[in-house]
């Protein structure tokens, strides 16, 4: 039960901050070629944290 609700919060998580992301790139008028840098590294570093969220809930 614990993973499923995680997992949904994972996947929610990830649409608001790329949708964040998307903002941020218009607002600021990121050129096109910079903007699939950007969000491969945002993706990466959120991964990682929810990668570590896991495990942790999961060994705790």
């Amino acid at each position: 039960m614990l993973i499923a609700l995680f997992g949904l919060f994972s996947l929610t998580y990830l649409f608001v901050i790329n949708s964040m992301t998307n903002a941020l790139c218009v607002q600021k008028e990121i050129p096109a070629e910079r903007q699939p840098k950007i969000f491969r590294t945002i993706n990466i570093l959120l991964t990682i944290l929810l990668t570590s969220t896991f495990v942790e809930l999961w060994f705790t």
